[in-house]
């Protein structure tokens, strides 16, 4: 009887903790989705009051990829320590406190500092919040892996259109500004940390055989894995830094105006990983991520070459790179299941390592076209910059397809398929 009751105990016990560690990562992914998107309205006024050039807007982005390029680096070794879930948990204070500490900052380089703090948040939360996720829905993974990056995306509807509100916003007579903006809404990371506090994760068993590092970077299929989610996240990271830069300097709309058409872009960004969840059980992970891809590239060329009318084609391009990061998520899953902390840490620190060079790349784009266009064609060389920019992104697009028919066709000779 006694038995019974220890059994019914640990059931329930099992249960709650299931109920609160799902509570707490699926309000990771939408706070992390909401302060990681407030920067796009925020950098033109930053950009402004601290006089920076577009090539040092870069040389943050970068930074802000460095920092998130060392946590994971580590996370799977700190993990082993402390647990997932206290990684998760040390990773919403920090942004918390890099939210105030970019409050304070008053230049370029303090700035510069409380960006990378901020990065060192954003890649162990990536991380723990990933390999949770990834270890806690193994049945129809590709489902639960958009249904999770689904609230991520909820929180990027509302972080333009928040940030644009709350800069402009007056308490006392005196305006917000984009510093009070960033520690209010960077705050909002302690929230997820309650259900995680509350929570009790056992122990995940560890595989017996550990494939080492060495042996994960020979394997070419995790080569293949990083170049898509490299070049899938250049986009999708993009759209959310440049989009209101692209807006205001090449058809010159105001911050909210642009601020909400970056909302309507998540929209369909968060909409399609909603609808698309079930259907790719179906298609297939790699066939969504070709057809995905090959549609985000299409709509970003058609919508800068088109001009200020394919504004609409931009934004519907978030259709596209909606399915791509979680769904490569439940493919690195599925294929590396035994070993899914290490082989994570290891395309997550690789792909953090070239998002550094594609940031800074992206800034050189512009930044050199600028030059070059306005001796041209003056004052509107600057939109003519930003549209140079934006094609990139819809090139790593066209890449990120092209890599995925390389690793469709390998796992299809493998008798592999996913």
């Amino acid at each position: 009887m006694e038995d019974g009751n220890n059994r019914i105990s640990s059931t329930s016990q099992k249960r709650r903790d299931y109920i609160l560690f799902t509570i707490a990562t699926f309000a990771a992914f939408a706070v992390y989705g909401l302060y990681g998107h407030v920067k796009g309205a925020a950098l033109p006024r930053i950009q402004d009051e601290l006089d920076i050039t577009e090539l040092q807007l870069g040389l943050l982005l970068a930074v802000n990829a460095f920092g998130y390029l060392i946590t994971c680096t580590f996370t799977a070794a700190i993990a082993k320590r402390i647990s997932i879930k206290n990684c998760m948990i040390a990773a919403l204070v920090l942004v918390c406190v890099s939210g105030a500490l970019i409050s304070v900052s008053k230049s370029y380089s303090a700035l510069l500092a409380s960006y990378f703090v901020t990065s060192l948040g954003n890649g162990m939360l990536e991380v723990s919040t990933n390999i949770i996720t990834a270890t806690t829905f193994k049945k129809n993974t590709g489902r639960m892996m958009n249904f999770a990056h689904f609230f991520f995306g909820l929180g990027a509807i509302f972080g333009p259109v928040l940030s644009a509100g709350l800069m402009t916003a007056r308490i006392g007579g005196q305006v917000l500004g984009w510093r009070r903006m960033y520690l209010i809404v960077f705050s909002l990371a302690l929230i997820p940390a309650i259900p995680a506090i509350l929570g009790r994760m056992e122990k995940r068993a560890q595989s017996e055989v550990k494939a080492r590092y060495r042996e994960i970077l020979k394997n070419p299929t995790m080569w293949l894995i990083v170049a898509i989610f490299t070049f899938g996240s250049i986009c999708e990271m993009g759209v959310g830094s440049w989009f209101v830069n692209f807006l205001e300097k090449a058809y010159h709309y105001s911050t909210e105006q642009a601020a909400l058409r970056l909302t309507l872009f998540f929209v369909c960004m968060t909409a399609a990983r909603l609808v698309l969840g079930p259907l790719i059980e179906r298609v297939g992970y790699l066939n969504t991520t070709i057809i995905s891809t090959a549609f985000c590239g299409i709509m970003i060329a058609a919508g800068v070459l088109t001009g200020e009318k394919g504004t609409v084609l931009l934004i519907i391009a978030g259709v596209g790179v909606a399915p791509v990061y979680p769904t490569m998520m439940a493919v690195m899953a599925r294929l590396f299941a035994d070993d899914i902390d290490h082989v994570m840490t290891a395309v997550l620190t690789i792909m953090g390592a070239i998002l550094i060079a594609g940031d800074l790349m992206l800034g050189e784009i512009v930044y050199v076209s600028r030059q070059i266009f306005t001796v041209k064609h003056g004052e509107a060389g600057v939109g003519m910059a930003y549209a140079a920019g934006y094609l990139f992104l819809g090139l790593c697009c066209f890449i990120a397809c092209a890599f995925t028919f390389v690793l469709r066709a390998r796992q299809k000779k493998a008798g592999q398929l996913v």
